[in-house]
């Protein structure tokens, strides 16, 4: 992390976490962050990162950076586990820290690619490959499933859901990585 360059501070604890961290700043000149005031950020559990995932955060920066994206506001990425959950057992997903819910992209001239608005889905369809494409095609539908499909191809996730996956993801990309795998998949 240091290597890259990625401003981070640890987090002392985050239950099911591996490597806690707070992004402190932009990768690659894009921010990360939920919806609430800077203020609130700095203790929100949402905004804790397990190192593996702040990397791949940081592969998908520069490749937000090419569309001028300069901000990603998600819902969550750290979910704290069950109370019962154990203090020495790492978990996977939202609780372990290694999945971000991607809402929107905004880009340097104001405009804000909007999963839930512009995504231009439907459940069951190809997200990326030569069959697929937003219905409408909008320009802003056309850029969110080049996000997410040049994301998909440079394998920066294990796991990446959009609304063509279910309901539950009507409104934002689901972006995770899963440790001890060799596979990616997107829908």
């Amino acid at each position: 992390m240091r290597d890259r360059g990625i401003p981070f501070a640890r987090v002392d604890e985050a239950r099911g976490v591996l490597a806690p961290i707070r992004l402190v700043g932009p990768l690659h000149g894009v921010s990360f962050h939920t919806g609430l005031a800077p203020s609130q950020r700095a203790s929100s559990p949402w905004e804790i990162v397990d190192c593996r995932l702040a990397l791949a955060l940081d592969d998908f920066a520069a490749q937000l950076s090419a569309h001028d994206v300069v901000e990603v506001v998600h819902y969550s990425i750290y979910r704290p586990p069950a109370r019962q959950w154990p203090a020495d057992r790492i978990a996977s997903r939202h609780p372990g820290g290694l999945a971000i819910d991607a809402a929107s992209f905004n880009k340097q001239d104001g405009t804000r690619l909007d999963v839930e608005r512009d995504f231009h889905g439907r459940i069951g369809a190809a997200t990326c490959g030569p069959t697929a494409g937003p219905h409408p095609a909008t320009p802003a539908g056309i850029e969110l499933r080049q996000i997410i499909c040049d994301a998909a191809e440079a394998r920066l996730f294990n796991v990446a859901l959009t609304p063509n996956y279910n309901w539950k993801h009507r409104n934002h990309f689901h972006l995770e990585v899963a440790t001890g795998v060799g596979w990616s998949m997107v829908r």
